[in-house]
């Protein structure tokens, strides 16, 4: 019985380091790119994952906590983001979120992956209304890019 125990806790052990080390590499240094797609050219993160702004937010400051948050999840690293190829470094900054997470802005505006959103190229929050504003993919030029 003591074995069965000792091996439960070190799976569950092994597990969460996995899950903690997903999570660093997640975070990383958070390089940013510009990836062509059906909107044009848009800022995207290492894996092609689409990045939005939130008309809401005013001054560099997130207006999105919560169940904002959750659908809307923040960019947040670790450590200081890069610029890839076809960005300005000059435009990529951080802030700080309320708890202390580094939010990668480029273009003054704090960036968002949207939950549905799940493949590279991915589109899906483009233009909706939530969260008492409207969400738009970011353009190289730091402008967010107007579909509508």
């Amino acid at each position: 019985m003591r074995l069965r125990h000792i091996l439960v806790s070190l799976v569950l052990t092994l597990s969460c380091a996995g899950a903690l080390a997903v999570a660093a590499d997640a975070a990383g240094a958070g390089t940013v790119h510009a990836r062509h797609g059906k909107l044009g050219t848009s800022v995207v993160d290492a894996k092609g994952l689409s990045l939005y702004l939130f008309e809401k937010d005013k001054g560099k400051k997130s207006a999105c906590y919560g169940a904002c948050a959750k659908v809307w999840k923040p960019l947040v690293v670790k450590a200081k983001p890069t610029a890839g190829s076809g960005l300005q470094s000059s435009l990529l900054s951080t802030i700080t979120r309320t708890g202390g997470a580094k939010q990668v802005t480029y273009g003054g505006h704090p960036l968002y992956y949207y939950d549905d959103d799940h493949k590279a190229g991915q589109t899906e929050g483009q233009g909706s209304s939530q969260f008492g504003a409207k969400w738009y993919v970011v353009a190289p030029s730091g402008k967010k890019i107007d579909s509508d």
